[in-house]
């Protein structure tokens, strides 16, 4: 077809047609183009458009390794992706004695079990300022802060984990990772991020999960029951050290490494299956915390009884505390 035709079809002009005719030759596909009465523009014979050539942002998208299909919809992506990998389909052809395409048989869901909906701020409203790099002010509420705290971050990125996302940002040079559900407001703040040179957000967000997995300000020791021990090790991960050398029929000598002293009250719902032996500090605050539950829910006292009530709840919370 000669470009006249082309453009009367497309309903373009004759310059279209020529960037179009360039752009398509510089993406390898095969067509040309000749001068003259008996030229055109053609493609070489038995050959067709190869339609499985990504574009940048279908390229871009296909970066995002570890995203489930619901995770990319979270931060608008699903479309582009949903393009990319039907490209990718597309491209392999499969004979009949070859396995499977692993797309067929493996299905990944990265949220955590039993999530609550999710609130606050979301990944959707929040990946275009990331993207644009520019610097965030953001009220968060932190559960250790007695109120919202605001605060002017650079951020690195928007970071997945477990199904919980969390925005990675450095807070005067410190970083930093915020649970976006804890983000109550944000702004865009009219200057760019400055993050530090040579980090990337897979560098901070691998730091920062060191960090939390490894360090410790207590070392709590412990004696869990062998029917827990596969439950406590699933909570804790990488927090629980067992002891090799202490092991019984009934139980292993465990320890236990928490942030803070508040922490322990994740060893509460092991109840009686674990006791923990030191350090001082810990047994106190765990029986504190069993103490405060057991008056929660202590039977209210009739008229005349009351001081006779206390005197019996004093030695059953004090006596049926395993700790």
């Amino acid at each position: 077809m000669t470009t006249p035709e082309l453009a009367s079809a497309l309903g373009v002009s004759l310059r279209t047609i020529t960037r179009d005719l360039n752009w398509l030759r510089d993406a390898g596909l095969p067509v040309t183009a000749h001068r003259g009465r008996l030229g055109g523009v053609s493609m070489l014979p038995g050959s067709g458009p190869d339609l499985t050539r990504l574009t940048p942002d279908e390229r871009d998208h296909l970066s995002l390794t570890g995203l489930d299909e619901r995770q990319r919809a979270e931060i608008d992506a699903s479309v582009g992706s949903r393009r990319a990998l039907s490209k990718v389909a597309a491209a392999r052809s499969r004979r009949v004695d070859e396995l499977l395409p692993l797309t067929d048989v493996v299905h990944v869901d990265s949220r955590p079990w039993r999530q609550t909906p999710a609130s606050g701020t979301t990944a959707a409203s929040l990946i275009g300022a990331v993207r644009r790099g520019r610097r965030l002010r953001i009220e968060y509420d932190s559960p250790r802060a007695s109120g919202p705290r605001d605060l002017v971050v650079d951020p690195y990125g928007l970071f997945a984990k477990a199904g919980i996302w969390y925005l990675v940002a450095d807070c005067s040079a410190v970083p930093r990772m915020y649970r976006l559900e804890r983000i109550t407001t944000w702004k865009e703040v009219d200057r760019p991020r400055r993050i530090r040179e040579g980090q990337t957000l897979a560098t901070v967000a691998a730091a920062l999960v060191d960090q939390w997995e490894q360090h410790h300000a207590i070392e709590v020791s412990a004696t869990i029951d062998q029917t827990q021990i596969e439950r406590a090790q699933r909570i804790f991960g990488l927090r629980l050290v067992p002891d090799d050398h202490e092991e019984t029929a009934t139980g292993r000598k465990v320890m236990i490494r928490f942030l803070h002293l508040e922490d322990v009250r994740a060893l509460l719902p092991f109840g009686s299956a674990i006791t923990v032996h030191g350090p001082a500090e810990a047994r106190a605050h765990l029986r504190d915390l069993a103490t405060d539950l057991a008056r929660h829910y202590a039977p209210s006292p009739t008229p005349g009884d009351q001081h006779g009530e206390d005197d019996q709840f004093v030695g059953r919370s004090r006596g049926d505390v395993s700790v």
